[in-house]
């Protein structure tokens, strides 16, 4: 089958296909072989976030008269452009002075081994403790009528007829704007650069309520938790909408919990340990998202994770937040898709199908990805 479809021609290809209750394969091609897993990572991500938390905390707090003192937990929707959680808007609404405090160790804003280029883009948006706004600009207008969120950054916009639409230095956030370039109902996505300071300014900017950075917390201090009430939104943004910024918040969530800190390859080494005795083959592992090219992954561990996800949430849940059932992965040259097949006599299959270094239109191989899918539906019952 491979060898009659072209795109695959001279591409790395890795397949299998497993029944969900059996460990024999019904389609097993270089399974073992480790291939690079682009936004497949997140499967490892979901598992540890599924495994690690009964609830999501959004917020830790502490009332002390009229003043709130909060601190994060590297949860990411305060005022998300696509999934903003209304409980998180409610509790920051309420009319306190608002006192932050920051945590000790800051999380690298971009992981390791992503594209020094990828700054410039929203599925890159920088890794902070606790991101506002998905730690973007939004951009909505027309070349006569626009509108910036947050606000704050209108004072950091230089026209610039000379420009692209909207683009920022890489060092500092001074955006560069050019309306003219503008279609109607244009609607632009920036990442800015993050700091304790500037999220303090654009709280302060939303809630019109003082809200103050503190040096360092106060060890008296007794925190209570504000549970997040959007698992479902969240999960859903991470496994259907395959967003960055929301997976590599969940790792820094899952570190936070685990050792007091936002220390990402600490949390990792951790999840790698405890799995070890079902993880088929070691793991090269690096962040939440899979935009970084350090990730390496085989087929077979794959399908164990896939395996593992279904004992801990059940296929309700798999058929609810999955994307149809399967989740696609993508970086240049790589495109894998796995998942979970329910056939329609019942039974339960899962998949893993990674295609990495090809040169074909990534349309021909994702056409190519599906028709291998279908051949594999008309075999299998």
């Amino acid at each position: 089958m491979i060898q009659e479809i072209p795109a695959l021609e001279q591409a790395h290809v890795a397949i299998i296909i497993e029944p969900l209750n059996t460990s024999k394969p019904k389609a097993f091609y270089q399974g073992d072989y480790y291939m690079t897993p682009a936004s497949n990572t997140k499967l490892l991500t979901y598992l540890a976030a599924v495994q690690t938390f009964d609830s999501l905390p959004a917020v830790f707090f502490h009332q002390q008269d009229s003043i709130m003192h909060f601190k994060a937990t590297g949860y990411p929707l305060l005022y998300h452009p696509f999934y903003p959680d209304p409980d998180l808007t409610s509790f920051f609404d309420q009319k306190y002075s608002w006192q932050y405090h920051p945590t000790s160790a800051k999380p690298h804003p971009h992981g390791s081994g992503w594209s020094w280029d990828d700054y410039a883009y929203y599925y890159a948006a920088e890794t902070s403790p606790f991101p506002i706004h998905g730690n973007t600009l939004e951009l909505i207008g027309s070349p006569t009528n626009f509108q910036f969120t947050p606000q704050a950054f209108e004072m950091e916009m230089v026209l610039d007829s000379r420009s692209k639409k909207l683009h920022r230095k890489k060092s500092h956030n001074r955006f560069y704007f050019n309306p003219n370039k503008l279609s109607e109902r244009d609607t632009l996505y920036h990442p800015f650069i993050t700091s304790d300071s500037l999220f303090v300014r654009l709280l302060q900017e939303q809630i019109n309520h003082p809200v103050s950075l503190l040096e360092a917390s106060k060890p008296e201090i007794q925190w209570e938790v504000l549970n997040s009430k959007q698992e479902a939104m969240l999960y859903k943004a991470l496994l259907q909408e395959s967003d960055n910024g929301v997976a590599e918040a969940l790792l820094n969530m899952i570190a936070l919990s685990q050792f007091d800190e936002m220390d990402v390859p600490k949390a990792i080494d951790s999840l790698k340990s405890k799995w070890k005795s079902w993880l088929p083959d070691p793991i090269e592992w690096v962040d939440g998202s899979g935009i970084s090219r350090y990730n390496m992954i085989t087929p077979r561990t794959l399908i164990a994770v896939l395996k593992k996800i279904h004992q801990k949430v059940g296929p309700d849940t798999i058929k609810d937040y999955f994307p149809k059932s399967a989740s696609s992965g993508t970086l240049r040259h790589n495109h894998n898709l796995s998942g979970f097949w329910f056939s329609p006599k019942g039974n339960a299959y899962v998949f893993s199908i990674m295609v990495n270094h090809y040169t074909a239109p990534t349309g021909e191989i994702r056409a190519a990805i599906s028709e291998l899918i279908r051949q594999f539906q008309k075999k299998l019952k």
